[in-house]
């Protein structure tokens, strides 16, 4: 069975909802059964600069610098339930647009799910931007990426038209907004759900899976 699934590696809940899809695969008979397919999304397609996420969040919702380390803080709590030590408070938003070019890539050459977590960990845990060539590199040869190959693919338009298609496709299946997790195509989550939510859907899309 084929899980597929729309995120951006500066979305804080898609982490968490990777941690909570890894769980309820964990507990099957047979988790070898279930197929992970990343899907990219870009929450802010269009941003060109790099600037501090609390100064983004202030202005995207128009709150103050308080409310903003509130909701930060709501965040890092809740990712700690999940054994992730989260530290926004000195993040950054950039584009991502090469990141999930660099993870198509690696999925290709059946890679992404160590780059997808080191993206992650590195931004969410750590601190590090995932925006430029350097970023990227920095992240990708921690799991046995080679700077050549990171730069093969971030100098050139390989991808390209890829990512743009994920995106239309999610749009195509009613998501504006990420984690959005689709089970062979028939059952949908959409955010970062409760455990129970992720474990009963798997549950009811194997089933039906099994049944044809």
């Amino acid at each position: 069975m084929l899980i597929e699934v729309w995120s951006d590696v500066v979305c804080p809940w898609c982490f968490i909802g990777k941690r909570r899809l890894e769980k309820a695969i964990a507990k099957l008979p047979n988790p070898s059964a279930v197929q992970v397919r990343h899907r990219a999304f870009q929450l802010q397609p269009d941003i060109t600069e790099t600037v501090p996420t609390s100064q983004h969040l202030a202005e995207k919702y128009r709150v103050s610098a308080e409310q903003v380390e509130q909701m930060q803080a709501n965040v890092c709590s809740i990712a700690d339930g999940e054994g992730l030590c989260y530290d926004l408070k000195n993040t950054l938003s950039g584009n991502t647009f090469d990141a999930h070019r660099l993870l198509l890539w690696a999925q290709d050459h059946e890679k992404s799910e160590p780059l997808l977590e080191a993206l992650y960990s590195g931004y969410f845990e750590k601190n590090e931007p995932v925006f430029s060539l350097e970023d990227l590199i920095a992240i990708a040869t921690r799991v046995g990426i080679s700077k050549e190959e990171v730069e093969s693919i971030i100098n050139s338009d390989q991808y390209a038209d890829q990512v743009k298609e994920d995106q239309a496709i999610a749009h195509q299946l009613g998501a504006n907004g990420v984690p959005f997790f689709v089970f062979d195509m028939k059952y949908g989550i959409s955010g970062a759900q409760p455990q129970e939510v992720f474990d009963q859907t798997l549950e009811a899309a194997l089933k039906e899976f099994s049944s044809n």
